[in-house]
């Protein structure tokens, strides 16, 4: 048990998580910023964020489509 290692601090702020998680629903990332985000990204941050953007997504879309029927 004494050979654990600490957990590491994950340093980047919910704004951060935000910012890549945009970037990444267009599939637009360097690989160096990739590795700098999975190292400072907080797992639960990246999934809240991911949430948020899924439903702004469909919101965009029920929005879009509604105006097209509409006309």
């Amino acid at each position: 048990m004494d050979n654990l290692k600490p957990p590491t601090q994950r340093k980047a702020s919910f704004g951060a998580t935000m910012k890549a998680v945009f970037w990444s629903f267009f599939g637009v990332r360097k690989k160096s910023d990739y590795e700098k985000d999975a190292a400072q990204l907080n797992p639960v941050h990246v999934l809240i964020a991911g949430l948020i953007g899924v439903l702004i997504f469909i919101a965009t879309l029920v929005t879009i489509v509604h105006f097209v029927v509409a006309k």
